[in-house]
């Protein structure tokens, strides 16, 4: 069956991206693309591009050859293998000596692919598959290392496992594909050898930069702040956190429309397209201003609600302290130990959203009001800063502010400086705050003396429950001085 005949010049042809798609990881597009030369050259970059880019099952050329006559020159994708080769061969020969068995051949070509992707897919079996690029920039305080590190988790927590990470130090920042056209086309042939069908980038892409690389590609394509996104999406629980979700993904989207008619309709149903759903990819930009409006309406009635309860605990005069901290540093974890309570806590990032407010129970303090919010990162999107306005003016009320560090991490000092940059435009400068070292099983106690003096902190280890009843006296040393609490505290 002929799917298209495309006509060109001397310069060359426009290949049409194929209507059909590919079935499977592992399979490719279902289409051939035969083609001539005029001047008896053989298949070009810019054939084996075409190759890789749509999936295609073979790429050929007929040419004229002086010597020769008419022959075919093949060339097809194969699996990754020690030579790093990308693709492979067949011929050049004459046309009339080609003889193959197209069926049986990219049968067992795909075979191959499902043989060597195998391993991949019996461990990571319900998670999506992507490769991470990274491209270094100056700005970054924290060692690239580390940055990987906290990318990977990132995934992890939005249930992708990443196969591959590819590092870029351009000297410059390339306008139109952040990378350079040329890499990711290296990197969508890389994609397809370890079949994968997500590109993750570490860094915000701008709109033209998502329409850029998607167009050359089937791949999905995301960018740091729409994994956080997503991220956010899938630990919503309450109707609190999912309006404020959906209110930074809109916000996030709607600058994007205009670039949206290839990038963002390959998002519906997968990574980076939660929350909201299927409509939001339709709507036009009017509609989506009606949402949102709609959307700050409810979050306002939700702030009004939070307000009265807030108002509630200041005519109580009981002291507030509460946790802030990098994410994945055990707030949730320490939350529990001191509340009694059974807020989800999880070994990654952002495991939980929803603000919880307890009364201290260790052992038997009943004098002091714990809430805890959601954890910061480095680079934290606005529009996720906006939308959980809400949730963090909780923090106002706090008459004491517990800065939990996981002080295991290689960059704790890095993250150490991030919330307190984040506190700033969040008006929490110039409250009081406690730094309390967490996770102190995990390193060595020379090192633990030092940084503890210099930063004048506290250490614990939630999980051990090591230096827990420390942690409380400091408290109430520290609300005692602003003349917030008795000295019996105890029954």
């Amino acid at each position: 069956m002929i799917e298209y005949v495309v006509v060109g010049d001397k310069n060359g042809i426009r290949v049409p991206t194929p209507s059909t798609e590919r079935v499977g990881r592992a399979r490719f597009r279902g289409v051939r693309f035969v083609h001539t030369h005029l001047n008896g050259e053989l298949l070009s970059k810019e054939d084996l591009t075409d190759l890789a880019l749509l999936q295609l099952d073979l790429v050929a050329c007929i040419t004229e050859r002086r010597d020769e006559g008419l022959v075919i020159h093949v060339g097809y994708l194969i699996p990754q293998n020690k030579k790093g080769q990308a693709w492979d061969f067949i011929g050049p020969v004459p046309i009339q000596e080609f003889d193959l068995d197209f069926i049986e051949f990219i049968t067992e070509l795909e075979n191959e692919f499902v043989k060597e992707r195998g391993r991949y897919y019996v461990l990571d079996k319900d998670r999506e598959r992507c490769i991470l690029v990274s491209v270094t920039s100056p700005r970054w305080k924290q060692d690239v290392a580390d940055h990987i590190v906290e990318m990977k988790d990132l995934c992890y927590s939005a249930g992708i496992t990443v196969v591959e990470t590819i590092i870029q130090r351009p000297k410059e920042v390339h306008p139109k594909f952040l990378i350079g056209k040329g890499k990711i086309e290296e990197i969508v042939v890389r994609c397809q050898q370890l079949g994968v069908d997500l590109l993750v980038f570490d860094d915000e892409l701008s709109p033209g930069q998502i329409k850029n690389i998607s167009s050359m590609t089937d791949l999905r394509v995301i960018d740091r702040n729409q994994l956080i996104l997503d991220i956010f999406a899938g630990r919503a629980r309450t109707n609190e956190a999912k309006i404020q979700v959906e209110l930074a993904q809109l916000r996030y989207i709607r600058p994007r429309l205009a670039e949206a008619n290839i990038a963002f309709s390959r998002l519906t149903g997968g990574i980076g397209a939660r929350g909201p759903g299927e409509t939001k990819l339709e709507v036009d930009r009017r509609r989506i201003r009606d949402k949102i409006s709609f959307l700050e309406k409810k979050l306002n009635e939700v702030r009004l609600a939070r307000d009265k309860k807030r108002e509630k605990r200041r005519y109580s005069g009981i002291p507030i302290v509460s946790i802030i901290g990098y994410t994945n540093s055990g707030k949730s974890t320490l939350m529990n130990l001191l509340t009694k309570s059974k807020v989800e806590a999880e070994d990654k990032p952002f495991s939980t959203l929803n603000p919880t407010t307890r009364k201290i129970k260790y052992p038997e303090r009943k004098n002091i009001i714990l809430t805890d919010t959601v954890g910061f990162i480095r680079d934290l999107p606005q529009v996720l800063l906006r939308a959980f306005i809400a949730t963090l003016e909780e923090l106002d009320d706090a008459h004491l502010l517990l800065h939990l560090v996981d002080v295991s991490s290689p960059d704790f000092e890095d993250r150490i400086e991030t919330v307190e940059e984040l506190l700033v435009p969040l008006g929490l400068k110039d409250k009081r705050r406690l730094i309390v070292f967490n996770k102190i099983d995990k390193i060595n106690g020379s090192f633990l003396r030092n940084v503890e003096e210099r930063y004048r902190a506290v250490s614990i280890s939630s999980v051990k429950k090591v230096g827990i009843e420390r942690l409380l006296q400091t408290i109430e040393t520290e609300l005692a001085s602003m003349g917030l609490v008795n000295e019996k505290l105890n029954g």
